[in-house]
């Protein structure tokens, strides 16, 4: 990944990249495209990214005089890679950082919906923000959406009862994305 060079500098740069490879890889994963019904797009796999990076940054704000650098790491690496894909897709130098800036908005308010209806454990005011943002340009199945919420719900208390020597190490390890519909009701 040639857009790490700037972030090898900080003592946090390598547990950030390893996390961030977690999470892309995690994100990637066809259940969430072919079963969920996540658009296969770059706005699509974004939300996902963007979803993946709630859970992790959620838990290291639990702690945050022992991970506050490590989550900006994670956070600023983020954004290095969508700036990067954002100039491979061909988009302009002048247009990138506008882009760049609306999506660290949107991001902010990913983190803010997610983080709140997760830490109320409200399923309904989850499933909204999901409808609203991973699903904005679509009519996805209510099946589908439950998918999602049990999901992140799932991942959410696992990292929450997680301890953070891992994290800070870099080593993330997600559970199954839902891979048929009835992951819903077993989550």
């Amino acid at each position: 990944m040639g857009w790490l060079g700037a972030f090898r500098r900080s003592a946090e740069a390598v547990p950030a990249e390893l996390l961030y490879r977690s999470i892309v890889s995690q994100a990637r994963q066809p259940g969430f495209y072919a079963v969920c019904g996540v658009e296969d797009t770059p706005d699509g796999r974004w939300d996902l990214i963007a979803a993946h990076v709630v859970l992790v940054l959620r838990r290291l704000r639990r702690s945050p005089a022992e991970t506050k650098a490590l989550s900006q790491a994670l956070f600023d690496l983020m954004f290095a890679d969508m700036d990067q894909n954002l100039r491979e897709m061909g988009v302009g130098d002048l247009a990138v950082g506008k882009r760049i800036k609306a999506m660290a908005k949107a991001f902010d308010g990913r983190l803010a919906a997610y983080d709140q209806a997760l830490s109320d454990g409200d399923a309904e005011a989850l499933r909204t923000a999901l409808r609203r943002n991973l699903y904005r340009k679509m009519q996805p199945e209510e099946t589908q959406v439950a998918m999602i919420e049990a999901y992140l719900r799932r991942e959410a208390e696992r990292l929450d009862s997680e301890s953070l020597t891992p994290l800070r190490a870099g080593r993330l390890t997600f559970g199954a994305p839902p891979l048929r519909p009835m992951d819903a009701v077993d989550a």
